[in-house]
């Protein structure tokens, strides 16, 4: 496959995960705003607040891990996924070659 074919395919990608993203996400955080207005309303006596507390422990925990997510991707680290796990295997090829010169070197004394 030629770049230019690449580079078509990988625009047309972005562009309909972005319509999907859209299409998705906004009606549903639309719904959940409303009910959660809705909820905020209901509750104004005490009886009710008790409910909105776990909501917004919710909600804030989501938006750190909503923005951890985002730094991540404008960090770029998920542009090469395999590249960790081929480090990994290395390191434990060059940590399985000095355990068995270690293991050489006892069996000698």
């Amino acid at each position: 496959m030629n770049s230019l074919a690449k580079g078509r395919t990988h625009w047309r990608f972005n562009w309909t995960t972005l319509i999907l993203a859209v299409v998705i996400l906004l009606p549903a955080a639309y719904g959940f705003g409303r009910k959660f207005y809705e909820l905020v309303i209901l509750t104004g006596d005490e009886e009710g607040a008790f409910a909105i507390v776990p909501i917004a422990n919710y909600l804030l925990a989501s938006l750190g891990f909503a923005m951890l997510f985002v730094w991540a991707m404008f960090q770029g680290m998920f542009h090469d996924i395999e590249k960790p796990k081929e480090i990994m295997l290395a390191n434990e090829a060059k940590l399985d070659a000095e355990a068995e010169e270690e293991r050489e070197a006892w069996k000698g004394d």
